[in-house]
């Protein structure tokens, strides 16, 4: 049996079910889902991320998270967080950088927050000699201590909900199944009382997404930074002010897949909706950054100068900084399309931004 064919068991025995339905399954589902069985990252998997693209990525977090720390007065204890670490270059990355820092590393108790068994294995591979801890939720994070946390890549992984607009009213996107019995996209229609404000104002035609998975984290982070202080990192693809659109893609081997045709076989998104999940967190009393780009961000940091640093040591690998600074940083590549947020403590200050 595949994925598809157990949802479509599923829905002919008890209806349609919602696209957050659809990619908790995809991603999750214990016998089927992409990434509690086959999770393929890097340049021969399906999708490739900033630390994969280059060590300077990983390097600046950790020069971030460094400073972070000396501006919180170098507490001992503090949790370093790792959300979503992937095959755990990043938290690689930046635990070398991290050793350059008197005392940073010997303070801070690192944790993995991993849902992904292939992943955790790999994971446990590349970190064989290093005290680190994992846990399947932030929940299940020690408290008591500091918190420096940081996430690439997760928000976009987490459920969203569609609806769309139509000459009738706004309708809610479900998957169901055809007249052959294969998963399709439909609509049904919402009663009045149902549909937010937001939706309201959007033209006919118009595609919105809610994603209250990441407004929960959202929440979540900023409950445990206003308990424990600290800050929190995001960095992800998706929107800086809220706008309308379907953003649902899978991709398999780097190229966009049909969603349906592929599920569990392929790494399944969404746009990080990024006003949202600040939003959320602020509920908490926790303070927010400006939403910036990736590429600022990055800038701000000094990356151009690392580049140029790694490229007089390495002469013969000048071209190759180059490209990797300008996959990072470049409007057209992922400079503009990956946005970056802080949730921080009031009184802290986070590099960056």
């Amino acid at each position: 049996m595949s994925l598809k064919a157990k949802l479509a068991r599923q829905i002919a025995a008890t209806g349609p079910i919602t696209v957050a339905a659809f990619m908790t399954a995809c991603l999750h589902d214990p016998e089927f889902g992409y990434y509690a069985t086959r999770p393929a990252l890097g340049a021969e998997g399906d999708f490739i991320t900033a630390p994969m693209v280059s060590q300077m990525f990983g390097e600046l977090i950790g020069l971030w998270a460094a400073q972070l720390w000396l501006n919180m007065g170098g507490p001992a204890p503090f949790r370093l967080v790792e959300m979503g670490p992937g095959d755990g270059t990043l938290m690689s990355d930046l635990l070398r950088v991290g050793r350059t820092v008197p005392g940073f590393l010997e303070a801070g108790d690192i944790w993995l927050v991993e849902t992904s068994a292939p992943l955790r294995t790999r994971q446990a591979e590349r970190f064989k000699t290093a005290d680190i801890a994992w846990a399947e939720t932030l929940d299940e994070v020690s408290t008591g201590a500091p918190l420096i946390l940081i996430a690439n890549e997760l928000l976009d992984c987490l459920p969203a909900r569609q609806f769309v607009r139509t000459e009738k009213g706004w309708a809610e996107r479900l998957i169901g199944l055809d007249t052959t019995g294969a998963l399709s996209f439909g609509l049904s229609p919402l009663p009045e009382a149902a549909i937010p404000p937001l939706l309201k104002a959007s033209p006919i035609g118009a595609v919105v997404e809610t994603a209250p998975a990441q407004e929960r984290l959202g929440r979540a982070v900023g409950e445990r930074i206003g308990a424990d202080g600290g800050a929190a990192l995001f960095i992800d693809y998706g929107r800086a002010a809220p706008e309308v659109g379907d953003t649902l893609q899978a991709l398999s081997r780097h190229l966009k897949v049909d969603p349906l045709e592929t599920a569990g076989e392929a790494d399944l998104t969404v746009h990080a909706d990024f006003p949202a999940f600040a939003a959320a967190a602020r509920t908490t009393g926790v303070e927010v950054t400006p939403i910036v780009t990736q590429g600022e961000f990055l800038k701000t940091l000094g990356i151009e100068a690392r580049a140029d640093a790694l490229s007089r040591a390495e002469p013969e690998q000048a071209g190759v900084i180059d490209r990797q600074l300008h996959r990072l940083i470049d409007e057209a590549q992922m400079g503009a399309l990956f946005k970056v947020v802080a949730i921080y403590s009031p009184g802290l200050s986070p590099s960056g931004f």
